[in-house]
Protein backbone atom coordinates (compact mmCIF):
# COMPACT_ATOMS: atom_id res chain seq x y z
CA UNK A 1 0.00 0.00 0.00
CA UNK A 2 1.61 2.97 -1.15
CA UNK A 3 1.58 5.99 1.36
CA UNK A 4 -1.00 9.02 0.24
CA UNK A 5 0.94 11.61 2.80
CA UNK A 6 4.09 12.95 0.93
CA UNK A 7 6.24 15.79 2.29
CA UNK A 8 4.65 17.77 -0.10
CA UNK A 9 1.14 17.21 0.46
CA UNK A 10 1.53 17.00 4.23
CA UNK A 11 3.07 20.51 4.00
CA UNK A 12 0.27 22.00 2.02
CA UNK A 13 -2.23 20.24 4.42
CA UNK A 14 -0.06 22.47 7.02
CA UNK A 15 -0.66 25.50 5.24
CA UNK A 16 -4.11 25.49 4.48
CA UNK A 17 -4.98 24.53 8.23
CA UNK A 18 -3.12 26.76 9.50
CA UNK A 19 -5.06 29.53 7.25
CA UNK A 20 -8.42 28.73 8.69
CA UNK A 21 -9.25 26.66 5.45
CA UNK A 22 -12.43 23.79 6.05
CA UNK A 23 -10.95 20.06 6.17
CA UNK A 24 -13.34 19.53 2.94
CA UNK A 25 -11.59 22.47 0.77
CA UNK A 26 -8.30 20.91 1.74
CA UNK A 27 -9.40 17.55 1.07
CA UNK A 28 -10.48 18.90 -2.54
CA UNK A 29 -7.03 21.07 -3.30
CA UNK A 30 -5.49 17.88 -2.27
CA UNK A 31 -7.39 15.02 -4.89
CA UNK A 32 -8.07 11.42 -3.89
CA UNK A 33 -8.49 12.29 0.07
CA UNK A 34 -11.36 12.72 1.91
CA UNK A 35 -12.50 15.19 4.76
CA UNK A 36 -11.96 12.41 7.50
CA UNK A 37 -8.73 11.97 6.54
CA UNK A 38 -7.49 15.26 6.55
CA UNK A 39 -8.92 15.82 9.41
CA UNK A 40 -7.05 12.38 11.14
CA UNK A 41 -3.35 13.73 9.62
CA UNK A 42 -4.42 16.84 11.12
CA UNK A 43 -5.10 14.87 14.44
CA UNK A 44 -1.69 13.11 14.03
CA UNK A 45 0.54 16.31 12.71
CA UNK A 46 -0.92 17.74 16.38
CA UNK A 47 -2.36 20.93 14.50
CA UNK A 48 -4.95 22.81 16.77
CA UNK A 49 -8.70 22.41 15.96
CA UNK A 50 -8.94 26.22 15.64
CA UNK A 51 -6.45 28.90 14.13
CA UNK A 52 -6.43 32.20 15.37
CA UNK A 53 -8.04 33.69 12.12
CA UNK A 54 -11.31 31.25 12.53
CA UNK A 55 -11.32 32.36 16.48
CA UNK A 56 -11.49 36.37 14.78
CA UNK A 57 -14.15 34.97 12.19
CA UNK A 58 -16.01 33.53 14.87
CA UNK A 59 -15.93 37.11 17.08
CA UNK A 60 -16.76 39.31 14.36
CA UNK A 61 -19.96 36.91 13.39
CA UNK A 62 -21.44 37.15 17.20
CA UNK A 63 -24.13 39.48 16.68
CA UNK A 64 -25.31 41.13 19.89
CA UNK A 65 -29.22 41.06 20.22
CA UNK A 66 -29.71 44.53 21.93
CA UNK A 67 -28.08 45.83 18.65
CA UNK A 68 -30.72 44.25 16.45
CA UNK A 69 -33.61 45.72 18.81
CA UNK A 70 -31.87 48.71 20.73
CA UNK A 71 -33.58 50.13 23.65
CA UNK A 72 -36.90 48.59 22.56
CA UNK A 73 -39.21 48.72 25.47
CA UNK A 74 -42.01 46.86 23.90
CA UNK A 75 -43.36 43.91 23.20
CA UNK A 76 -40.46 41.73 21.30
CA UNK A 77 -42.82 39.23 19.61
CA UNK A 78 -41.63 39.02 16.27
CA UNK A 79 -44.32 39.65 13.44
CA UNK A 80 -43.61 38.37 10.07
CA UNK A 81 -40.48 36.68 9.01
CA UNK A 82 -37.04 38.17 9.29
CA UNK A 83 -35.29 39.73 6.65
CA UNK A 84 -38.55 40.63 4.96
CA UNK A 85 -39.34 44.25 4.62
CA UNK A 86 -42.70 44.38 6.23
CA UNK A 87 -40.77 42.28 9.51
CA UNK A 88 -41.62 44.06 13.01
CA UNK A 89 -41.96 43.56 16.81
CA UNK A 90 -45.37 44.20 18.34
CA UNK A 91 -44.53 46.98 20.42
CA UNK A 92 -47.36 47.11 22.64
CA UNK A 93 -46.90 47.68 26.33
CA UNK A 94 -45.01 44.59 28.10
CA UNK A 95 -46.22 43.14 31.26
CA UNK A 96 -43.73 43.94 33.86
CA UNK A 97 -40.58 41.35 33.83
CA UNK A 98 -41.71 39.73 30.95
CA UNK A 99 -40.67 40.66 27.62
CA UNK A 100 -44.16 40.43 25.83
CA UNK A 101 -47.32 41.91 25.90
CA UNK A 102 -50.34 40.21 27.53
CA UNK A 103 -51.37 38.98 24.45
CA UNK A 104 -48.42 37.27 23.21
CA UNK A 105 -47.72 36.15 26.94
CA UNK A 106 -50.99 34.15 27.09
CA UNK A 107 -49.25 32.41 23.68
CA UNK A 108 -45.73 32.35 25.06
CA UNK A 109 -46.15 31.12 28.25
CA UNK A 110 -49.36 28.20 28.14
CA UNK A 111 -50.03 26.20 31.18
CA UNK A 112 -50.20 22.85 31.19
CA UNK A 113 -54.32 21.92 31.49
CA UNK A 114 -54.93 19.86 33.55
CA UNK A 115 -57.76 18.50 32.08
CA UNK A 116 -56.04 17.76 29.34
CA UNK A 117 -55.26 13.86 29.10
CA UNK A 118 -52.25 12.76 27.52
CA UNK A 119 -51.98 10.49 25.08
CA UNK A 120 -50.46 7.51 24.50
CA UNK A 121 -49.02 6.00 21.44
CA UNK A 122 -48.74 2.15 21.50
Amino acid sequence: MKNYWTKQKVDKLTKLWEQGVSAREIANKLGQVSRNAVIGKANRLGLSKKSENTEKKIEALHIDVNCLVPNMSGCKWPIGHPGDKDFYFCGKVVIPGKPYCGEHCVIAYRRKDSSQKIKKFF
